[in-house]
């Protein structure tokens, strides 16, 4: 029996909306050089991710994998929350 292991996509980006129960909005930034102008352009994508625990908030930086249909939009999923937003205390 041979083991299937595919190579996924993976992305890291910036939560910027977590309004949906178990999705979260990812803005994924590349920066590409223009082919006649050479001048360097940021591109930016959006990405619908599931997040099965609800622990990722908005302006945490997380890794994404591409992942079988869950959804019309959501394709991926998060992995890791690799660095945590700085949020003020609420009193």
């Amino acid at each position: 029996m041979s083991e299937r292991k595919t190579h996924r996509k993976e992305r890291v980006g910036i939560v910027v909306s977590d309004k949906m129960d178990k999705t979260r909005v990812i803005v994924v930034e590349n920066l590409m050089q223009h082919p006649k102008y050479k001048k360097y352009i940021r591109r930016r994508k959006k990405f619908y991710a599931h997040d099965e625990r609800n622990e990722a908030r908005e302006g945490d930086l997380v890794r994404i994998v591409e992942t079988r249909p869950l959804s019309k939009l959501k394709r991926w999923r998060i992995v890791e929350i690799l660095r945590r937003a700085k949020r003020l205390e609420e009193e």
